[in-house]
Order: C-alpha cells, then sequence, then structure tokens
C-alpha cells in the first residue's frame, strides 16, 4: 500500500476511473447487442436511430480514451455495413 499522501490520491483516482471505464464499455456492449437485435428482427428507421446512438457513445469513449480510436472506428464501420446490408435485402 502507498505511504505518500500523493500515491493514496493516485490510487483512489484509479479507482474511480476503472469503475467509470468500465462503466462506458459495458454500456457500449449492451447498445451493440441491442443494435444487432434491431438488425436482425427490427425495422430499419429503429436500426438507424441505434446506430446514431450507438456511434455517439463509440465516439465518447474514443474521445477519453477509454477504447483505441481504430478500434472505435472499426467496430463502427462493421457495424454500418451490416446495417447497409440489411437495407439492401428490405
Amino acid at each position: 500500500m502507498p505511504i505518500i499522501a500523493s500515491a493514496k490520491k493516485r490510487v483512489r483516482q484509479t479507482e474511480k476511473k476503472r469503475l467509470r471505464n468500465a462503466a462506458r464499455k459495458s454500456e457500449i456492449k449492451t447498445l451493440v447487442k441491442k443494435l444487432m437485435e434491431a438488425i436482425e428482427h427490427g425495422t430499419d428507421s429503429q436500426a438507424a436511430a441505434m446506430f446514431r446512438e450507438v456511434t455517439s457513445k463509440f465516439a465518447r469513449a474514443k474521445s477519453k480514451k477509454v477504447i483505441p480510436a481504430k478500434t472505435a472506428q472499426r467496430k463502427i464501420s462493421r457495424l454500418a455495413k451490416q446495417i447497409a446490408a440489411k437495407s439492401k435485402k428490405s
């Protein structure tokens, strides 16, 4: 355990940050699962609305350095491809 006051503070800050980052990641995963469900069974407009929300969450996580920028872009791109493929089928 840290002895110096600044090290103790750093431990507290790191724990708060870890919990916040975990919550953001979990929220993104949940939204992606819901989006996949909407792509499979929902309407195009429902999927498009959810895609905007997921894109926003990815952008926020990317800007806060919760996930790497290229990872966010790759996942957004793949989701967009799936939505486009679904709308072509309809």
